[in-house]
């Protein structure tokens, strides 16, 4: 088994600043980072506590801090080794799904459905799998697709719309939360076909709910006729599964990308930010309004100050008082 070298996990207020104080006192060597409360290293491990609540334990001497350190003395509680014991539901059958391009506006919308098992999780134990947003390289997505797609006992199904197939389908829709809930189910009947050897059958799918409610998927998932049971929760790629899927589907997003820049010959920067304003526009001068269609999600307001063309006033959001 290999040594565990990455550790996640959240921590209180008070506990921070109990750790803060603690490293301090056993010398370890502070540095400033971004969005981080504090960060140090010592004795071949790093740990930095972001302001979200995050903390990020890294390096060869990962597992001494949290046996020795970081449970006893700040958490109170002994996990780590124990995690068959303490979370069985970990190795239930189930399957996972998230998607990746919702928020770019060059490239595809990407959804993709993981299955797995006791067998496929023991197998990942400390292979790294996590959300793809805390995976910085691309090429380290990569990596992990593969070795994702080649697990014995994993399926996989990857969908990706984009260009003017996803401009046509979002404008038949008209928002994309209803989009996002059939590619959702579509992967997940993609994984339930006859074709497919889930041993043993699923017990139920979790999806991170990016609705405001349930029913949007719930009512995707009855029109398909979908009776495995649905599982939506805020955060879900904590689980392995949606983990999986989230790297699988962020992997078939940049691939996207590279495709579209080979084809065209630029570079595709990712989000959408002042910097893929001006890529936008820079290709709308050059190439016209339907083949910037071909490329980007027209429903951004990226498409609309790429063309000069008026933004509608943003509506502001009011609490209940």
């Amino acid at each position: 088994m290999k040594p565990l070298t990455l550790y996640t996990g959240k921590l209180t207020d008070a506990q921070a600043g109990e750790l803060e104080a603690l490293l301090r006192d056993r010398g370890w060597e502070f540095r400033a980072m971004p969005y981080a409360r504090f960060a140090a290293k010592k004795d071949g491990v790093g740990v930095v506590f972001y302001e979200s609540g995050k903390l990020v334990a890294q390096g060869k001497g990962t597992a001494e801090f949290i046996e020795f350190t970081l449970e006893p003395e700040i958490l109170k509680r002994a996990e780590l080794g124990y995690e068959e014991v303490l979370h069985p539901e970990m190795f239930t059958p189930r399957i996972g799904v998230d998607e990746s391009g919702k928020g770019d506006f060059f490239g595809p919308l990407c959804v993709a459905a993981v299955y797995v098992n006791e067998a496929v999780v023991r197998a990942w134990k400390d292979a790294g799998i996590q959300d793809s947003k805390n995976i910085g390289s691309d090429r380290r997505i990569a990596e992990l697709a593969e070795l994702i797609r080649d697990t014995p006992g994993c399926e996989c199904e990857v969908l990706a719309l984009g260009g003017t197939n996803y401009n046509q389908r979002y404008a038949e829709e008209r928002s994309l939360n209803p989009l996002l809930a059939k590619g959702h189910v579509s992967s997940i009947l993609g994984l339930l076909g006859p074709s497919r050897r889930l041993v043993p059958p699923p017990e139920h799918a979790i999806v991170d709910q990016f609705a405001a409610t349930e029913t949007t998927i719930a009512r995707a998932a009855k029109a398909r006729g979908v009776k495995l049971k649905i599982i939506q929760r805020h955060k879900a790629e904590s689980d392995v599964a949606v983990a999986a899927a989230s790297i699988l589907a962020r992997n078939e997003f940049v691939m996207g990308l590279a495709k579209l820049k080979k084809e065209y010959g630029v570079e595709f920067p990712k989000g959408a930010s002042a910097a893929v304003d001006a890529a936008a526009k820079a290709f709308f001068e050059r190439h016209g309004a339907s083949v910037l269609a071909r490329v980007g999600k027209m429903h951004f307001r990226t498409a609309l100050r790429a063309q000069g063309l008026p933004e509608p006033p943003k509506v502001e959001w009011k609490g209940k008082r």
